[in-house]
């Protein structure tokens, strides 16, 4: 299986980052990945109540834009944080994004 793309992090934009943190539900699985560290896209479909191809677009945009990273785990794709690196691009975006008020999405 091929491995997802991901941006190299020196190459992640600011502005590419907001537009994917644009979306309620994109906000929610970076929260839902903060708590848990790591999950997979069936997971977020049954908590978002969403269809599970609009939760792999959210996954894919929030991976494109440099948030996220994917491990393939025999069939399944397992999604984190890029913790580390965004913090050190990007000081406390991370923890504004997950200590948002669920109104406040």
């Amino acid at each position: 299986m091929k491995t997802p793309y991901q941006p190299p992090i020196e190459s992640v934009l600011f502005t590419k980052v907001l537009h994917a943190l644009s979306e309620p539900n994109r906000v929610k699985i970076i929260r839902c990945l903060n708590e848990s560290f790591e999950n997979n896209c069936t997971a977020y479909s049954l908590e978002l109540q969403l269809p599970k191809s609009t939760v792999s677009h959210h996954i894919k945009v929030l991976r494109e834009a440099g948030l996220i990273k994917a491990r393939i785990e025999g069939k399944e794709h397992i999604y984190s944080l890029r913790r580390e690196e965004i913090d050190e691009k990007f000081p406390g975006l991370l923890k504004t994004v997950t200590q948002l008020k669920e109104e406040d999405i």
